[in-house]
């Protein structure tokens, strides 16, 4: 099987549990190169327990996760796959920097993601015309309306072109408007 052919995720089997509760029960399935997965379910479903098992920020109890071809069993095992992919995690804002500008906030993620200067530049440019930020660079994160602080959020999930992209509810409290750029 060559590398075109390789799913870039691949769930067997997998489950994870809270204490006794059980957040994912078995589920298995596989997402090819290019292909939109999406998952639907009522709260408490385990879609975003899934999500991180992927992104590899969430261990399991059992069952099988390959993400590149990788066999995600361990915070070490992860690293490798976490360096290509994009995580953007449920929540206004939760995995960005309240006190910092969207412009600082985008050069921190970009330095943990080793964007050089120049791609940076290109990037950040590209991604604030897209998502409409370029006027608002200098505001800090906290004075952001939920909308612009997922927009954000985004801009910071894709600075460096991750190969997979895993989005936890990436529209939540975005306007009509904005939800279609999306």
């Amino acid at each position: 099987m060559n590398a075109a052919e390789v799913p870039v995720v691949a769930l067997h089997g997998l489950v994870k549990r809270y204490r006794r509760a059980v957040a994912v029960d078995r589920v298995s399935l596989q997402v090819a190169r290019g292909q939109l997965y999406g998952l639907i379910g009522a709260d408490g479903a385990g879609k975003s327990s899934l999500m991180k098992t992927v992104a590899g920020v969430l261990s399991y109890e059992q069952g099988r996760v390959e993400v590149f071809g990788q066999y995600v069993d361990s915070e070490r095992a992860a690293e490798p796959v976490k360096a290509r992919l994009g995580f953007m995690p449920q929540g206004l804002g939760l995995n960005l920097y309240p006190e910092l500008s969207v412009e600082e906030n985008i050069d921190v993620f970009a330095r943990l993601r080793l964007v050089g200067r120049d791609e940076l530049k290109r990037r950040k440019e590209q991604l604030l015309a897209m998502t409409r930020l370029d006027g608002f660079r200098r505001r800090a994160m906290k004075n952001l309306s939920g909308g612009m602080k997922q927009k954000l959020g985004l801009i910071c999930t894709l600075i460096h072109a991750p190969e997979l992209i895993v989005l936890d509810e990436p529209t939540t409290g975005v306007d009509p408007v904005s939800r279609r750029d999306f």
